[in-house]
């Protein structure tokens, strides 16, 4: 599974990213591609302790079950549940919303030169390559939604 900390994944990410426009149709699911730039900022807001997601002991022991999904090299299937606080009803603005995403992705690649990164609140401890692997993952799962 590549990594958003490895340099060629992070600037495949960027590129596909600048290929989205706002008319950018999703072959599956209900967002649109502002709703989904928006999406994805939150794992990575996460990650960085700007968002909190909330949980329950039930969740938190159930996670133990799926979390090698979030890091291994299969695809996710579509149609995957989410956290309610990375769920997007609202419209949002395609420009501002991609320029975000731009952003978080970057700040988030710097995070590489660090040797241990925190707990994630649901999943629990990850090593680095987890993380990276996690958020590559989270990441290409929503631009082959778009097609790219």
């Amino acid at each position: 599974m590549k990594s958003i900390f490895s340099e060629e994944a992070y600037r495949e990410t960027l590129s596909r990213i600048k290929q989205l426009t706002p008319t950018s149709k999703a072959e599956w699911g209900t967002m649109n591609v502002s709703q989904m730039l928006h999406h994805c900022q939150k794992p990575m807001e996460v990650a960085m302790g700007k968002l909190t997601v909330k949980t329950n002991l039930f969740f938190k022991w159930a996670s133990r079950l799926f979390k090698p999904m979030l890091y291994n090299d299969k695809p996710w299937k579509h149609g995957l549940p989410t956290a309610k606080e990375f769920v997007v009803e609202n419209p949002k603005n395609f420009e501002q919303e991609k320029d975000k995403l731009i952003g978080l992705i970057t700040e988030y690649h710097q995070l590489k030169t660090k040797n241990e990164l925190p707990p994630h609140p649901v999943f629990g401890k990850f090593t680095k390559q987890q993380w990276g692997q996690m958020q590559y993952k989270h990441l290409d799962h929503h631009l082959r939604q778009f097609g790219i």
